[in-house]
């Protein structure tokens, strides 16, 4: 059994220590700047690991499609017809063995700049995670800085064929590649023939402006034409990827967030997981998935840990928002059970809108009753974006990304709660007071899942299925579970209501048998939020009471007598 719960802080660098006060709307890299990979430093790091954070998620540090022209340097320039804003998507890769030049301050060496990243975030006492997006590439792929020997991406391919098995993508045969958008003129123009296919499975010359256009879908030796598989001999698209993924783990890496991982066949999952620890043993993989039938398979093909974002993340916003009852959570428990600690939760990342955004919550202190469900019901790793801890809302309209409650990934741009928090690096700058309580909510609850093990290492009990038919306890707004280690019992209430509430829950006896506890009386009890001290029980023919403030939760620690069966 693991003894950490992983916390994973993600941050895009691009855009996390970019200090600009007044970024332009749509602005160049000149204009509005953007974030280094040195401005990251040992004060902020430690800063990041004292809100209780175990993990780092650098998102978008390998280059990508963007805007700027570094040809001085060696790399080939992209083509801004086919970049989605000024700054691109960091998912259309454009050299699997680079670092994006944006992040460097010493374009030459920005390789030892992220190296030297790896090194100082270790020494914080947190791990590195990087993206591996294994299902496209951007569109003008090429890269400057393989290793010798290594072939690029499309280099021998057959082009006259739809599919070949050691293609590396899809060509729409005689035909010129011509989306839904303005491609320029004359020398400025982007010429693609034949097309390629593009990253969301869209096997035609001209896909929409909302179609992944940016992106060429890889071949993994499925012939989408007729469905067939060619799997063995390897694929070369199998051979390079498996490369790619040794040399980054060469960089002393602890993890991958794999992109779109289920756009990729397992059988390329198994091979490549197992190639890859046979060189790096401790390295663990994290499954971008969005489909709970391939949840199981998935892990047993060597993932680590897997987005649940369709059962446990939906569901919570669907409570928050007035459209499902609190006692829904209790199907996600269900839905994975067996597979809990592979569960990766989280309120927000790069994908998502913001909590406190008008599109989501709308306010940033009603977090708590669906934090405190995400981060402590289960030992699977928790994972916050950055800003979240602020409440940053996400009403930016930034440029490409425009007003949508998220905070781009496309454009370059400053973060104004984050800038303020930072204060170019002091992690010392002006925040509101309900910034300060909301950053403090957050560190007391990330920094439990690891200061107590009935979190990180103990069981569950879900306590709704004894309470649905309880005066003083509402289960469309209410969730109540317990968790459990040693001799310690944590009774977890969470309020999604808007009124304050003297909450009773029902204790039912086969929980003291599931968990092996005695009945407790006159236990000199703590609630971990507020440190409020109380006399409470534990039993089976009493409720528990606690008052929980609207959008609230308490989560009150008492210790058990161990039950033994006489």
């Amino acid at each position: 059994m693991q003894t950490v719960k992983p916390v994973i802080y993600q941050l895009l660098p691009r855009l996390f220590t970019n200090y600009c006060a007044a970024p332009i709307v749509g602005g160049s890299i000149q204009q509005n700047g953007s974030g280094k990979l040195n401005d990251i430093s040992d004060h902020i790091l430690n800063s990041i690991k004292n809100l209780g954070a175990t993990h780092i998620w650098y998102t978008g540090v390998i280059e990508h499609a963007h805007t700027p022209d570094y040809s001085a340097y060696g790399i080939a320039p992209h083509n801004c017809h086919i970049v989605k804003g000024k700054a691109g998507s960091p998912y259309a890769i454009t050299d699997y063995y680079d670092i994006d030049p944006d992040l460097a301050v010493d374009v030459p060496h920005r390789m030892a700049e992220f190296e030297a990243l790896v090194e100082r975030t270790h020494r914080a006492g947190l791990n590195v995670i990087i993206d591996f997006v294994p299902n496209h590439v951007g569109r003008q792929y090429h890269s400057d800085a393989k290793p010798a020997g290594v072939d690029d991406f499309g280099s021998n391919d057959n082009t006259n064929v739809f599919f070949a098995p050691d293609n590396n993508f899809y060509y729409i045969t005689y035909q010129q590649f011509s989306p839904d958008l303005d491609l320029g003129s004359g020398d400025e123009a982007y010429v693609e023939f034949p097309a390629k296919a593009s990253g969301n499975d869209c096997f035609y010359a001209s896909p929409g402006k909302d179609d992944w256009y940016e992106t060429v879908k890889l071949n993994y030796g499925i012939d989408y034409s007729n469905g067939a598989t060619h799997f063995s001999p390897m694929p070369d698209t199998w051979v390079k990827m498996i490369e790619i993924l040794k040399f980054w783990a060469s960089k002393g890496i602890d993890g991958f967030r794999c992109d779109m991982a289920h756009m990729v066949p397992l059988e390329f999952w198994r091979t490549a997981i197992d190639a890859v620890r046979s060189v790096a043993p401790n390295i663990k993989f994290i499954a971008e998935i969005y489909d709970v039938a391939l949840y199981r398979p998935f892990i047993e093909s060597g993932f680590d840990y897997l987005y649940d974002k369709v059962n446990l993340y939906d569901t919570l916003r669907a409570v928050e928002t007035n459209r499902a009852p609190a006692s829904a959570i209790t199907g996600c428990w269900q839905a994975v059970d067996g597979i809990n600690d592979h569960m990766l939760n989280f309120l927000e990342n790069h994908d998502e809108q913001r909590f406190a955004s008008s599109f989501y919550s709308g306010d940033a202190m009603h977090v708590l009753p669906s934090l405190v469900v995400s981060a402590l019901m289960s030992r699977g790793p928790m994972m916050i974006y950055f800003g979240q801890e602020l409440g940053e809302p996400g009403a930016d309209a930034e440029g490409y990304s425009g007003y949508d409650g998220r905070t781009t990934i496309f454009d370059y741009w400053s973060v104004a709660s984050v800038r303020r928090w930072l204060n170019e690096g002091c992690c010392d700058g002006y925040l509101s007071d309900n910034e300060k309580a909301l950053r403090d909510i957050y560190s007391r609850v990330l920094r439990l899942c690891n200061d107590e093990q009935a979190i990180s290492r103990g069981g569950f009990f879900d306590l709704m299925y004894v309470n649905y038919y309880n005066a003083r306890f509402n289960p469309y707004r209410h969730y109540a579970f317990l968790r459990h280690y040693g001799d310690t019992v944590l009774v977890i209430i969470a309020n999604f209501d808007n009124i304050d509430c003297d909450i009773a829950v029902n204790i039912p006896s086969h929980a003291f048998e599931c968990l092996q506890i005695g009945e407790i009386t006159d236990n000199a009890a703590i609630e971990m939020l507020s440190a409020t001290k109380a006399y409470k029980e534990l039993s089976p023919l009493r409720p528990f009471e606690a008052f929980v403030p609207a959008h609230g939760a308490v989560i009150w620690k008492l210790k058990t007598i161990k039950h033994t069966n006489s």
